[in-house]
């Protein structure tokens, strides 16, 4: 049975790319069969697994408005058991073509249901806003993963998110779940990064992963490479606290054990 997961926060610059990339591919590498699908229009998730936006045939894009099936437009990666669902800047605009569809809400969910007994894991990538593709998005989704950036106006926004969740719920897709809350870009060096921390911490408590992500030079160049941190250097301390939220992800859903590493206290 394959678990659909989105990645979302409204706000931009929370690591939510880096974040779909590195845990698909942590999750490949462990063995589970993984679809990335990038539903950004900035197509950040499909170049940074190794694929120029610009050439590919087929889009989720082509998907969503010329009925492209999606095992057509699937993409095999460099990463094994990894594979990916591309985008296109043409999705900008998919918003407005879906607008008035029937059932525009659940266009994605129907896509997805064709090729989802092919894998393990679907790891959604979305934009940073709260429109109808980000909706669609999570009314396919069995939980919802939430990426909050260790700084300043961590929480700005947060409320919003949660809203459109609960509205989610309520009239689209009354199973979706909050899969958590991870940390992202974390200095330990920093008190603020430290004070964001148990601030958030104290606001959501057991739904925040104990694996924080630490602000990592190599997650920052690997997506020029067109690589997953853990291909590009297995060994940087961004590929290791992704392979131990992805374990902790897995403990949370009952599949392995977690042990605490490279965590935020």
């Amino acid at each position: 049975m394959s678990k659909i997961i989105t990645l979302a926060n409204q706000k931009g610059g929370v690591g939510k790319t880096t974040s779909a990339i590195n845990i698909a591919a942590s999750l490949a590498v462990l063995e589970y069969k993984v679809l990335l699908v990038d539903a950004d229009p900035q197509a950040n998730a499909t170049s940074g697994v190794g694929f120029d936006p610009s050439t590919v045939k087929y889009s989720l894009y082509d998907c969503l408005i010329n009925e492209v099936a999606a095992k057509d437009a699937i993409l095999k990666t460099e990463t094994p058991n990894l594979s990916l669902l591309p985008s296109h800047v043409d999705l900008v605009g998919a918003e407005i073509e879906l607008i008035n569809r029937p059932n525009r809400e659940m266009i994605f969910k129907e896509l997805l249901n064709d090729v989802k007994e092919n894998f393990d894991f679907i790891i959604i990538d979305c934009s940073p806003s709260l429109g109808l593709i980000t909706v669609n998005a999570l009314t396919a989704a069995n939980s919802v993963l939430i990426p909050v950036q260790c700084e300043y106006f961590a929480l700005e926004g947060l409320g919003k998110l949660l809203n459109t969740i609960k509205i989610v719920q309520s009239r689209l897709n009354p199973d979706l779940e909050i899969e958590g809350i991870m940390l992202t870009m974390f200095d330990p060096r920093l008190r603020l990064s430290n004070q964001v921390v148990d601030e958030i911490r104290r606001h959501f408590e057991e739904i925040v992963f104990k694996t924080a992500i630490h602000r990592n030079t190599r997650l920052g160049e690997a997506p020029s490479f067109g690589k997953p941190a853990i291909l590009y250097d297995a060994e940087s301390k961004g590929s290791i606290n992704y392979m131990s939220l992805t374990r902790e992800l897995l403990a949370r859903n009952g599949m392995g054990t977690f042990e605490e590493e490279g965590t935020a206290n």
